[in-house]
Parts: C-alpha cells; structure tokens; sequence
C-alpha cells in the first residue's frame, strides 16, 4: 500500500465499525457514489464531497431541491452522476422517516 489515501483509510477506517448517523450515512453515500469506479478516486474527492453534502448532515441533505441538484452537478470536485446524487438525496430523506429520528 504506497498511496498515503488508502494508507490512512486502511490503518484508521477499514475494518472498523462506523457507528453514528453522519458516520453511517456518509459511508452509504461514498459507498453509493463508488459503484463502478476506484475506491481511490472516492478518498480523494471525500473532503468535496463532505462540502457539497453538507457534512452529510442528513437533515441538510433530505431539503435539498432541483437547485441543490443543479449545483453538484456542476461541482467538479464531486462524481458528477444524477442518479448518484439523487440517491444520496432519497436516502437522506428514507434515513429520516427511520423510527429512531
């Protein structure tokens, strides 16, 4: 492991149990925004997209409207797919409808 990304995530996060709303939800959105592209390539854009998602503060995230969607779109620090971001928006608003919110 030479790349000082997978390094930190490997040493401090991997195998770990995320525990924790904004913990929990962050980890489902990253996972979702990975599919079909390097994990690496995620851990990079991670600081952006905790800025573009309002440190996936699901509370933030499930408000989000068409120009919410509009602006990560064109947020180049970010995988910019609307079906991804639309499912981070959806799974804000599904972890809220949750019965221990």
């Amino acid at each position: 492991m030479t790349v000082p990304e997978y390094r930190a995530y490997h040493d401090e996060e991997w195998g770990r149990p995320v525990r924790g709303d904004t913990a929990l939800f962050e980890r489902l959105s990253l996972e979702g925004f990975q599919s079909g592209l390097s994990w690496l390539t995620i851990l990079r854009k991670r600081e952006n997209f905790r800025a573009a998602f309002a440190g996936f503060d699901a509370s933030a995230v499930a408000v989000f409207g068409e120009q919410d969607v509009t602006r990560l779109m064109a947020d180049r620090g970010i995988v910019r797919n609307r079906a991804k971001i639309d499912a981070v928006i959806s799974n804000a608003r599904a972890m809220l409808d949750c019965p221990a919110h």
